[in-house]
């Protein structure tokens, strides 16, 4: 036995607390350098500037003009890869099919505006057709009302049907 083993051993032992810590970034806030992003993404820097200049992506840059790529840089960097290996297209393809995503996706926007507005016109709508209804509903005679038979001949006596509100509605 050594005298460390000794001295530890009558030593009461200490316990370790673990703390977590969440660290949480804006997925579009340029953090990553190219070599970096070039990494995460699995390519060669030079392919990131290369996309740069096709316009396949725009990095942020910093005060010194050093390119800067967020998250989402990197995961569009990633889509491209996959475009470009996996499914064999050529960065035109590519760009075609980017600019048909960001068509889409404006189109839903546009969409999603366009149906919020009509479920307001509609509630609106109808509400303004049952304010209409209660206002009006004692001065409405239901069609027909007014055809029987008898009318016109002499001392006859015409029962004309009319609904009034309040009995059995």
């Amino acid at each position: 036995m050594t005298t460390d083993d000794q001295s530890t051993r009558g030593a009461p032992r200490r316990r370790r607390t673990r703390t977590t810590t969440t660290a949480t970034f804006d997925r579009d806030r340029g953090v990553f350098m190219i070599s970096v992003a070039a990494e995460l993404a699995e390519m060669h820097p030079q392919t990131l500037r290369m996309y740069e200049a096709r316009g396949l992506i725009t990095p942020k840059r910093s005060p010194k003009n050093t390119r800067l790529y967020s998250q989402e840089d990197v995961d569009r960097l990633r889509r491209i890869q996959a475009m470009t290996v996996e499914s064999g297209l050529n960065l035109a393809g590519v760009e075609t099919v980017l600019e048909l995503e960001a068509q889409l996706e404006k189109a839903r926007r546009e969409l999603g505006r366009m149906r919020e507005r009509a479920a307001e016109l509609e509630h609106r709508m109808l509400e303004e057709v049952e304010r209409v209804r209660r206002a009006g509903r004692a001065e409405i005679v239901p069609y027909g009302a007014y055809e029987a038979e008898g009318i016109g001949r002499g001392d006859e006596r015409v029962n004309i049907p009319v609904e009034r509100p309040g009995r059995g509605d």
